[in-house]
Parts: C-alpha cells; structure tokens; sequence
C-alpha cells in the first residue's frame, strides 16, 4: 500500500510540494505510455499541452477526444491515499490534464498559481503530476517557489497574447522571487505533488527529447466545485467547461453536501 511517510508529509506542507518515494510500478507505466500514444493520436487537431480533461472517455465537451486509461489512472487507489495523506481522506477527482511538450518547440509554462484559474471554494487542491517522459531542466521540467503557499493567497496575475503559451496568465512580477526556484526533475513513473497557492511553472522544450506529465487535479470534500463561478471559458488559453466537469467522490463522503456527482457523467 502506498502512504507517504511523516517527512514526505512534513515536505509538502512545509515546502508546497514533495516527491513521493513511490512510484508508478513498470506495467503500470507501460499502459500509460501508450495511452498516451493514443491520446496523441486521436486528437490530431490540439497542441499536446492542452490536453484537458483527458480522463474523460470520447468527445468530453471541452475539444478533447479522452481515454478511460487516464481516469483508471486518477483513480488508482495508492495515488489516492497518497493524496488523502495530505488533503484528508475525504477526496474528490476534478481534473486531469495531460501536458505533452514536444522536442524542439513544447510551449512555454509561465509562472502561475493553479487557484487563479478554478472554481472551487474553500480554495483547495493538490495536485499529482505524474511522468511519463524524463522531465528534465533540459525539457522543461516542472519549477516551483518553495513556500509560496504559505500565505494562502492568489497574486495578480496578468493576460499575455502569446500563441506560444500552455497558458495564458502569467504573475505579475515582484510576487515572487524566481531566484529561489527548485527544478522538479523526474523520471519516469515518479511524480510530485503540489499545493493549489503554489507558485510554478516549466520553461519551453527547446530540447531533443518530448516531456510529458499528467496533472490530476484533487480536492477535499470540504470544498465546493462552484460550477457558475466562473465562465465555461476564460482568458487562460484553454477552452474548459467547468459547467458540465463530472467529479467523482474517490474517497469518504462528500463533507459540503453541495457537490454534485451526477453532472456530466453519460448514462446508458
């Protein structure tokens, strides 16, 4: 069973964010890498960055054909318990995106915190940002601020008219000091977690080698995802119908009363 020890958990809530010892085992591994393959190739028409949603099977209303190889993946129950490690055990799927960046041309991540962009109140999420691909300071790996959390506060972010751009808000500078970046490189099947106020970001992939990490989005029970808060599309870059976005209750109960899990799930 996989748990995180006492100093992975001490890690993440005093850093912002940990890497596990544990890690996806090799077939497990194997199945993701090609579902990623066919993730490639059933969406010929959407940067590999902008893979939302991509947990959700077929045409998932957000411009993405999805693979339930994904979902299985988000559910797989040790990464949940590594989640409720630090989130609670009462845990809800909300998201799962697939950021593949090409060798040669991967876009450009700009420094952002998560919490900006999602409808969720009390403000809470940790994310899993599984490797598929090394992920390398040469390919663009994932960069955090340690301790940006800590305040529990979203900074000014401000909209850039890039189409090089997994997204399109970046903090506004003097937020946060850059210089105390921490490169997340990982092989693999590793993965990190982080926090919703985390400050980070990953250079563009100007390498010879794909980087690719799936990001699964969790949060408490306690939380409400507040499907009007927001409009269905905002200036980030990437269409999302936050309206329409199925959760699933992973683990425990739901603590608010007030999620909805009938939304967005197909019948039949």
């Amino acid at each position: 069973m996989a748990r995180l020890q006492h100093d992975e958990i001490d890690h993440y809530h005093r850093e912002g964010w940990v890497i596990p010892r544990w890690r996806l085992p090799a077939d497990r591994l194997a199945t993701m890498t090609a579902a990623l393959q066919q993730l490639l190739n059933d969406n010929p028409g959407v940067r590999p960055e902008k893979l939302v949603s991509a947990h959700i099977e077929g045409d998932n209303g957000e411009g993405v054909r999805g693979s339930r190889a994904f979902l299985d993946l988000a559910r797989d129950p040790e990464i949940v318990d590594l989640v409720s490690d630090v989130i609670g055990d009462d845990v809800i799927l909300w998201g799962c995106h697939v950021f593949c960046k090409p060798a040669g041309e991967g876009y450009e991540t700009p420094w952002h915190q998560d919490g900006h962009y999602w409808p969720i109140r009390p403000l809470a999420t940790c994310t899993v940002w599984v490797a598929l691909d090394p992920s390398l300071v040469e390919n663009g790996c994932l960069r955090v601020i340690p301790h940006s959390h800590a305040a529990r506060q979203l900074h000014e972010h401000l909209h850039e008219d890039r189409t090089d751009l997994t997204l399109n808000q970046r903090l506004a500078s003097g937020s946060f000091d850059e210089s105390s970046a921490v490169d997340l490189e990982l092989q693999p099947g590793q993965m990190s977690l982080h926090d919703v106020y985390m400050v980070h970001g990953a250079a563009a992939n100007m390498s010879g080698k794909r980087r690719t990490g799936v990001a699964l989005r969790y949060m408490p029970s306690t939380s409400v995802f507040e499907r009007d808060l927001r409009p269905s599309d905002g200036k980030t870059g990437i269409a999302v119908n936050f309206e329409k976005r199925p959760l699933w209750l992973l683990k425990g109960t739901d603590r608010s009363g007030r999620n909805d899990f009938e939304i967005g799930h197909r019948r039949g």
